[in-house]
């Protein structure tokens, strides 16, 4: 609801506060087919203005959304989401009455996508002029508008009002024409692709917005819709008759061209950008990256040639991906690209571009993590064979470590568990309630080498089942000077599970131990990481013996520089040392600004297990013991780094 007494006039916080339309995608991950055959959907967050406000927020700007979303699981997937982009989200209200809007969207053939708008009396679409914040409004050096909020007249209520307090503040005005004919009622259900009918209705509220505005952009047909023309130079000259704004006409794979001042009889007299011939894969969201390019260089007050270059740049990521929002670049992305160009046509093709995406755009940082290791699962097996007890003991165990890790983190940041999927499916239940950081789950079998997965050689369908914040582990038993037959079949399985990740959208932690298998220099490690970087593989964490000096440390760390500077770090392993041995090992990886905390598992757990399984500890007491042993070594982790 909006404040009556909006107070002293703050300095802009905000780049840019989109207003409109928040949907959830389903996008048929079958491609080539009709929606009607489509077995699987890829959700993520759609609309044209929430789009654009993640899309600007992952080039650098400072975005919010103005918006509504339903008092559901969708609704807050659409709010937590721009919140982990980075979007201000006190614009978007929660409406208790309706539901969140949903899109069905398919890619049938190249720039044919059918989809259907799920939207009747939904959320977004109530949007009014309570929800119109003028504090916020303020808060922000432009607004963004959207053509679809003008069609009713409670969400054109709520973008004038928007309008009138950024003009009365000396904010730019940004017109997203966004024409969708049957969301004004002028196609039918099956028609959400369809891109122009024409309407003396729509115009007219269109051309009451022009003159407020200070960028307006559109395609060929919204041009015409903003202005009633039936040709795109007259719409343009009508445009410009009603507004000094700078006009940006997109055209697709051609690109676009800016006008400034007065409109001549030469359509191609503007201002151009860079082009960027690339394949077409699927042409939905592709404006709103193309908006989301433009306006990282028009608030940045660059020129409109490098606006126009930028906006060109990211609507050809969009058109070469899959999804809406989850595809846009980031800077990091867009600047390389701007930079060395692709080789490939199609830029979800592009493994050095695809990395950069992938590692810009995961979830939060994690500057450090104390994991407490309990994915044993033969060394487990062991204990409770010799001991006589059942394995279904070891189930109820791991229950009791996620509880002695969540005594020691008390649901702070840098903590986390690894867990794994034979003995550990309950405590993976229980650690989902903990807010751990982390949490990985082993997919090698226990011991093997040469690697071998532990439930099927088909890992790929595996990981589809996992949640999206679980980290695979794979520990390989890897040693640079093995046989190069053994190598290369280690190094064809790694290959493959870094493959699988990136495909299901899961990270990746690699862990190599060397010293079992050879000897342990100060070049062994950063041997083993050189062969598997020149493989492509690109593990997001490295978990890692400790070694003998700094040296090796350094050593290892400038590997990582060089290969990977987006890599998240490394973790140390415990190899059941003693805690005072483990704990001076902390010292040294101060040489390595990459080491970021330790995994370690039978340091802490081991007597507590072989206890509690005899009947000499209860569970309690368990949990107690793995709790101070896990809080020594967090306590030394962190002193070390002068976190205490």
């Amino acid at each position: 609801m909006a404040h009556d007494n909006p107070g002293a006039r703050p300095e802009p916080a905000l780049d840019v506060i989109t207003i409109g339309r928040s949907s959830v995608d389903l996008y048929g991950q079958q491609i080539g087919s009709r929606l009607e055959d489509i077995a699987s959907l890829a959700k993520s967050v759609g609309g044209c203005p929430a789009n654009i406000a993640i899309g600007t927020a992952r080039l650098g700007l400072k975005s919010g959304l103005i918006t509504r979303v339903g008092d559901e699981q969708m609704g807050r997937f659409i709010r937590e989401q721009a919140a982990r982009e980075g979007v201000a989200t006190e614009g978007i209200a929660t409406d208790k009455e309706r539901l969140t809007a949903l899109v069905l969207l398919a890619v049938e053939a190249e720039g044919v996508s059918p989809m259907i708008f799920y939207r009747s009396d939904c959320a977004d679409m109530a949007l009014d002029e309570g929800d119109i914040d003028e504090i916020f409004i303020r808060s922000s050096r432009a607004i963004l508008v959207s053509g679809t909020h003008f069609s009713k007249p409670n969400t054109e209520a709520a973008q004038r009002k928007a309008i009138r307090i950024a003009k009365a503040n000396g904010r730019k005005v940004i017109f997203d024409i966004d024409y969708r004919p049957n969301l004004w009622g002028l196609a039918g259900h099956a028609e959400g692709f369809e891109r122009y009918v024409k309407s003396d209705r729509v115009s007219s509220k269109m051309k009451e917005t022009l003159p407020d505005c200070d960028l307006i952009v559109g395609t060929e047909e919204e041009i015409m819709i903003a202005s009633g023309a039936d040709d795109v130079l007259g719409a343009l000259k009508e445009i410009r008759r009603l507004s000094s704004a700078t006009i940006v006409l997109k055209r697709g794979a051609m690109g676009c061209i800016v006008y400034e001042g007065s409109i001549s009889d030469d359509l191609e007299a503007g201002i151009v950008g860079e082009g960027f011939p690339i394949e077409v894969f699927n042409v939905l969201g592709a404006g709103d990256a193309f908006m989301s390019g433009f306006l990282r260089g028009f608030l940045r007050d660059e020129p409109l040639e490098t606006c126009a270059t930028w906006a060109n740049a990211c609507g050809a990521f969009a058109v070469s991906r899959l999804l809406c929002s989850p595809e846009y670049p980031t800077w990091a992305e867009l600047d390389y690209f701007l930079k060395t160009g692709s080789k490939h046509r199609a830029l979800r093709k592009d493994e050095a571009i695809n990395h950069i995406h992938w590692a810009t755009t995961r979830n939060g940082d994690i500057p450090l993590l104390m994991a407490l290791a309990i994915d044993h699962r033969s060394q487990l097996v062991c204990v409770a064979d010799e001991l006589g007890v059942s394995h279904d003991r070891i189930v109820a165990f791991k229950r009791l470590a996620v509880e002695a890790a969540a005594r020691v983190s008390g649901g702070r940041s840098g903590y986390g568990m690894l867990i794994d999927e034979r003995f550990g499916r309950d405590a993976f239940f229980d650690a989902a309630t903990k807010n751990f950081s982390w949490i990985g789950r082993p997919v090698e079998l226990p011991g093997s080498k040469p690697l071998k997965f532990e439930f099927s050689q088909d890992i790929g369908s595996q990981l589809t089942e996992w949640p999206l914040n679980h980290c695979i582990k794979c520990l390989c038993f890897y040693h640079p000077d093995d046989p190069a037959e053994l190598k290369a079949e280690q190094q064809e399985k790694l290959r493959t599970l870094f493959e699988a990740a990136r495909k299901v959208g899961r990270e990746l932690l690699v862990e190599i131990i060397a010293g079992k298998n050879g000897p342990l220099t100060d070049d062994t490690i950063p041997r083993a990481m050189v062969e598997l970087y020149a493989l492509g593989i690109k593990p997001d964490w490295w978990k890692l013996e400790p070694q003998e000096s700094t040296a090796a440390w350094q050593k290892i760390d400038a590997v990582i520089a060089k290969n990977d500077p987006l890599c998240r770090g490394i973790v140390l392993l415990g190899l059941e040392a003693p805690a005072e041995e483990l704990i001076r090992s902390f010292e040294a990886t101060l040489a390595a600004p990459s080491v970021k905390g330790f995994a370690v598992g039978r340091t802490i757990f081991s007597d507590a297990a072989r206890a509690w399984m005899l009947g000499g500890m209860n569970d309690e007491e368990a949990i107690a013991d793995m709790a101070g042993r896990f809080r020594q070594l967090t306590q030394a982790w962190l002193k070390t780094r002068g976190l205490e």
